[in-house]
């Protein structure tokens, strides 16, 4: 029923297709690694809201620290939702804010374990909605948070970081620092309208600031096969980008926000739903195509 491809060693089942189209894969677990850092700094953004950045990087997140992976997660939007996710201080704590606004401060210092072994979190609250005013005087205002990241990326082996819903000063600041840019994609039609305009800005991100970052894979969001919506704006976005749509494809459920409310990632809340399963298998895609070692 699979043929396991002799080049990747990747498991390939026969005639059945995915959502996106093409045929079903089954991702080897990786290797163990030998050692740990310098990490590869990963950007999850999309101007629009909704369409899942923080869902995705508290899941991506977990599954990644449960293959050996030592992850950092830092909130980087006002609403602080990736720090109620992971259930972590926000308030009389060190913050992003803080790291991006105070010189001297050892970004160590805000960082804040969580009850995924592997998986640590840099928190941010309201506070971080001032700091667009406060860093638009600074000089090479664009690469502050580089330098924070720079400090923290030995110790680790990914940074992920949740933008805010916007293409301000704060995610450019992002896509600077960033190697790496993931877009997840909400299956619905006002979600595909702005997918141009942020590659749009990722390639002026790499043509002014940051000549490494290249776009790691839009992930399709929130999808439900039953409705011919999802999969026609699924089917544009394949037909648009190629092989740059990840093949994993994470569906809708009310599970994400009962587990948020719990303060854990859905792969601890639910360890065997499909989601889980399907958070676990994009962790493995993106090393498979080396997003992530």
């Amino acid at each position: 029923m699979y043929d396991a491809d002799s080049a990747d060693g990747i498991a390939t089942l026969d005639s059945e297709l995915g959502p996106t189209g093409r045929p079903l894969h089954e991702f080897p677990d990786p290797a163990p690694l030998v050692g740990h850092g310098p990490a590869r700094i990963i950007a999850l953004c999309n101007q629009k809201g909704g369409v899942g950045k923080t869902t995705t990087t508290i899941n991506l997140g977990a599954t990644l620290a449960e293959l050996g992976r030592r992850v950092l997660a830092v909130d980087f939007d006002p609403q602080g939702a990736l720090s109620a996710g992971l259930g972590v201080q926000t308030h009389d704590v060190p913050t992003i804010y803080d790291l991006l606004l105070g010189r001297g401060i050892d970004p160590r210092s805000a960082v804040q374990r969580t009850s995924v072994e592997g998986l640590d979190v840099i928190p941010a609250n309201i506070d971080l909605s001032a700091a667009e005013v406060h860093l638009v005087t600074e000089v090479a205002r664009e690469q502050i948070l580089a330098g924070v990241l720079r400090k923290l990326a030995p110790e680790y082996d990914v940074i992920l970081v949740d933008c805010q819903p916007s293409l301000g000063l704060l995610t450019v600041n992002a896509l600077t620092a960033a190697h790496g840019v993931i877009i997840p994609l909400e299956c619905e039609f006002f979600a595909l309208r702005g997918v141009a305009l942020l590659v749009e800005t990722i390639d002026k991100v790499r043509d002014r600031l940051n000549p490494a970052i290249r776009l790691d894979g839009i992930l399709a969001t929130m999808y439900d096969a039953r409705t011919l919506h999802s999969r026609e704006v699924l089917e544009r976005v394949v037909d648009a980008f190629g092989d740059e749509v990840l093949e994993t494809v994470i569906t809708r459920t009310i599970k994400f926000p009962d587990a948020t409310v719990s303060g854990t990632p859905i792969t601890q809340f639910a360890p065997e739903h499909q989601s889980s399963r399907a958070y676990r298998q994009l962790a493995r895609e993106l090393i498979v195509r080396g997003a992530v070692a």
